[in-house]
């Protein structure tokens, strides 16, 4: 009795290596037919000219967007909402694929940065970036640079190094209309 299961294993077993056999083929001649290409940008950049322009005709502070930031920058996240404390975001991968931010609104700071930074902390250190000082403050994912200027808080936060994020912070600049 034994004989016959032990010969019906070996032909499961055969029938199953066949099975993924033929699977192969067919995953490779798709693979050959299906065009892809390697070169491709899986993160479209975004173009947010006409927001910013929306933005800093509404917003009650100069709103800023960074200027002639280096090759590889893109701009993946954009939002104005006026009902928000006039919150501005423009959100970036930088070169090395993480993720800078910056923040703009008349919202109360203390509980504003935590709330963007991801409970980022103040440090007590400042950073002194393109002249202007930023303090900076620290967190399990995201690190920021932060400055409050008039009514407007103005975060540049993320999981990118403060390096980048001072990279970020010191190409600032504002065409309030």
């Amino acid at each position: 009795m034994g004989g016959v299961a032990g010969m019906r294993g070996r032909q499961t077993v055969r029938g199953m290596f066949q099975s993924l056999a033929v699977i192969m083929v067919a995953a490779g001649v798709m693979y050959l037919f299906i065009p892809h290409d390697e070169d491709a940008d899986p993160v479209k950049a975004k173009d947010y000219r006409v927001e910013l322009l929306t933005a800093q005709r509404a917003a009650p502070y100069p709103v800023l967007a960074p200027e002639g930031l280096g090759e590889g920058w893109k701009a993946t996240v954009v939002s104005y909402r006026r009902e928000q404390n006039d919150r501005w975001q423009l959100g970036f991968l930088t070169p090395d694929t993480q993720y800078a931010a910056l923040y703009q609104s008349t919202a109360e700071p203390k509980k504003y940065v935590p709330e963007v930074t991801q409970q980022a902390k103040a440090s007590g250190k400042t950073r002194t970036v393109a002249g202007q000082v930023w303090q900076v403050w620290e967190g399990a994912k995201y690190d920021a640079l932060v400055r409050t200027e008039g009514r407007a808080t103005t975060v540049v936060t993320g999981t990118a190094s403060l390096d980048r994020l001072a990279e970020m912070a010191g190409a600032l600049r504002s065409k309030k209309a």
